[in-house]
Protein backbone atom coordinates (compact mmCIF):
# COMPACT_ATOMS: atom_id res chain seq x y z
CA UNK A 1 0.00 0.00 0.00
CA UNK A 2 1.18 3.23 -0.88
CA UNK A 3 1.72 6.45 1.59
CA UNK A 4 -0.88 8.36 0.14
CA UNK A 5 -3.38 5.20 0.58
CA UNK A 6 -2.55 5.12 4.22
CA UNK A 7 -2.87 8.81 4.92
CA UNK A 8 -6.36 8.64 3.19
CA UNK A 9 -7.16 5.41 5.34
CA UNK A 10 -5.90 7.09 8.30
CA UNK A 11 -8.71 10.09 7.89
CA UNK A 12 -11.19 8.05 6.88
CA UNK A 13 -10.96 6.04 10.25
CA UNK A 14 -10.63 9.41 12.21
CA UNK A 15 -13.69 11.11 10.66
CA UNK A 16 -15.82 7.53 11.52
CA UNK A 17 -14.62 8.06 15.20
CA UNK A 18 -17.67 8.09 17.49
CA UNK A 19 -17.72 10.90 20.16
CA UNK A 20 -18.78 10.71 23.67
CA UNK A 21 -22.20 12.70 24.08
CA UNK A 22 -24.04 12.95 27.58
CA UNK A 23 -26.08 10.56 28.53
CA UNK A 24 -29.68 11.23 27.41
CA UNK A 25 -33.05 9.09 27.35
CA UNK A 26 -35.26 9.87 24.30
CA UNK A 27 -33.45 13.33 24.11
CA UNK A 28 -33.75 14.10 27.41
CA UNK A 29 -30.33 15.61 28.40
CA UNK A 30 -29.44 14.82 32.00
CA UNK A 31 -29.21 17.37 34.75
CA UNK A 32 -25.77 19.24 34.92
CA UNK A 33 -24.47 19.83 38.29
CA UNK A 34 -23.67 17.41 41.83
CA UNK A 35 -24.56 14.09 41.97
CA UNK A 36 -23.90 11.12 44.38
CA UNK A 37 -22.15 8.12 42.79
CA UNK A 38 -22.90 4.45 44.68
CA UNK A 39 -22.32 0.89 43.19
CA UNK A 40 -24.93 -1.72 44.26
CA UNK A 41 -24.38 -5.44 43.47
CA UNK A 42 -27.08 -8.40 43.65
CA UNK A 43 -26.18 -11.95 42.55
CA UNK A 44 -24.42 -11.61 39.34
CA UNK A 45 -25.89 -7.85 39.17
CA UNK A 46 -23.88 -4.91 38.84
CA UNK A 47 -25.31 -1.62 39.22
CA UNK A 48 -23.80 1.89 39.08
CA UNK A 49 -25.96 4.71 39.99
CA UNK A 50 -25.81 8.84 39.84
CA UNK A 51 -28.55 10.62 41.85
CA UNK A 52 -29.32 14.18 41.74
CA UNK A 53 -30.82 15.92 44.11
CA UNK A 54 -32.56 18.51 41.84
CA UNK A 55 -34.18 16.43 38.94
CA UNK A 56 -37.09 15.82 37.89
CA UNK A 57 -37.73 12.05 39.22
CA UNK A 58 -36.87 10.54 35.97
CA UNK A 59 -35.25 6.74 36.93
CA UNK A 60 -33.11 6.07 33.62
CA UNK A 61 -31.27 2.71 32.91
CA UNK A 62 -29.00 1.61 30.58
CA UNK A 63 -30.03 4.97 28.61
CA UNK A 64 -33.95 3.83 28.71
CA UNK A 65 -36.70 5.44 31.13
CA UNK A 66 -36.96 2.74 33.53
CA UNK A 67 -40.88 1.58 32.64
CA UNK A 68 -39.22 0.91 29.37
CA UNK A 69 -36.05 -1.25 30.58
CA UNK A 70 -38.55 -3.01 33.07
CA UNK A 71 -41.72 -3.68 32.08
CA UNK A 72 -43.23 -5.77 35.19
CA UNK A 73 -44.69 -3.16 37.83
CA UNK A 74 -43.36 -5.38 40.50
CA UNK A 75 -39.55 -4.78 39.37
CA UNK A 76 -40.44 -0.64 38.92
CA UNK A 77 -41.53 -0.68 42.77
CA UNK A 78 -38.52 -2.35 43.21
CA UNK A 79 -36.34 0.38 41.86
CA UNK A 80 -38.55 3.26 43.92
CA UNK A 81 -38.99 1.80 47.20
CA UNK A 82 -36.17 3.38 48.45
CA UNK A 83 -37.35 6.70 47.29
CA UNK A 84 -40.77 6.47 48.91
CA UNK A 85 -39.20 5.46 51.80
CA UNK A 86 -37.13 8.97 52.57
CA UNK A 87 -39.79 10.72 50.45
CA UNK A 88 -37.64 11.72 47.56
CA UNK A 89 -40.13 9.18 45.11
CA UNK A 90 -40.87 12.74 42.66
CA UNK A 91 -38.27 15.19 43.01
CA UNK A 92 -34.86 13.13 42.41
CA UNK A 93 -32.91 12.33 39.25
CA UNK A 94 -31.37 8.48 39.06
CA UNK A 95 -29.23 7.05 35.52
CA UNK A 96 -28.09 3.72 36.29
CA UNK A 97 -26.13 1.51 33.86
CA UNK A 98 -26.47 -2.42 35.17
CA UNK A 99 -24.59 -5.14 33.81
CA UNK A 100 -24.94 -8.93 33.97
CA UNK A 101 -27.58 -11.02 35.86
CA UNK A 102 -31.20 -11.32 35.43
CA UNK A 103 -33.87 -8.74 35.50
CA UNK A 104 -34.93 -8.87 39.14
CA UNK A 105 -31.25 -8.55 40.01
CA UNK A 106 -30.45 -5.76 38.36
CA UNK A 107 -33.79 -3.98 39.59
CA UNK A 108 -32.48 -4.87 42.94
CA UNK A 109 -28.88 -3.78 42.37
CA UNK A 110 -30.04 -0.83 41.29
CA UNK A 111 -32.44 -0.34 44.76
CA UNK A 112 -29.31 -1.30 46.92
CA UNK A 113 -27.28 1.86 44.83
CA UNK A 114 -30.17 4.27 45.25
CA UNK A 115 -29.83 3.94 49.02
CA UNK A 116 -26.33 3.65 49.27
CA UNK A 117 -26.85 7.25 47.48
CA UNK A 118 -29.27 8.66 49.51
CA UNK A 119 -27.09 7.77 52.61
CA UNK A 120 -24.48 9.52 51.31
CA UNK A 121 -26.29 12.24 50.89
CA UNK A 122 -28.35 12.20 54.47
CA UNK A 123 -27.07 9.51 57.07
CA UNK A 124 -30.16 9.44 58.81
CA UNK A 125 -31.82 7.93 56.17
CA UNK A 126 -29.82 4.79 57.20
CA UNK A 127 -31.99 3.34 59.92
CA UNK A 128 -35.06 3.35 58.07
CA UNK A 129 -33.63 2.32 54.95
CA UNK A 130 -32.14 -0.80 57.20
CA UNK A 131 -34.88 -1.65 58.82
CA UNK A 132 -36.45 -2.65 55.68
CA UNK A 133 -33.89 -4.80 54.44
CA UNK A 134 -32.72 -2.04 51.57
CA UNK A 135 -28.82 -2.08 52.69
CA UNK A 136 -28.72 -5.69 52.66
CA UNK A 137 -26.36 -7.25 49.64
CA UNK A 138 -27.37 -10.86 48.36
CA UNK A 139 -23.91 -12.34 48.22
CA UNK A 140 -25.68 -15.38 46.38
CA UNK A 141 -23.94 -16.90 43.18
CA UNK A 142 -24.49 -20.08 41.65
CA UNK A 143 -21.78 -22.65 42.40
CA UNK A 144 -19.40 -23.35 39.81
CA UNK A 145 -19.36 -26.77 38.26
CA UNK A 146 -16.96 -29.27 39.94
CA UNK A 147 -14.62 -31.45 38.11
CA UNK A 148 -15.00 -35.37 38.48
CA UNK A 149 -18.55 -35.50 39.88
CA UNK A 150 -21.28 -36.97 38.03
CA UNK A 151 -24.69 -37.22 38.28
CA UNK A 152 -26.37 -39.95 40.29
CA UNK A 153 -27.68 -42.21 36.97
CA UNK A 154 -30.79 -44.38 37.54
CA UNK A 155 -30.32 -47.50 38.60
CA UNK A 156 -26.93 -46.61 40.45
CA UNK A 157 -26.21 -47.16 43.98
CA UNK A 158 -25.97 -42.74 43.89
CA UNK A 159 -29.50 -42.82 42.82
CA UNK A 160 -31.45 -44.49 46.05
CA UNK A 161 -29.53 -42.38 48.59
Amino acid sequence: MTTAKKTAVKKVVKSTKVKKVAHSAEGMELPTGQYTYALGRRKRAIAKVKLWLTGTGVITVNGKPSNVYFTTYDLREILTDALKVVGHDGDVTVFAETLGGGTRGQAEAIRLGISRALIKINPEFRKSLKKLGYLMRDPREKERKHYGFKRARKGSQWAKR
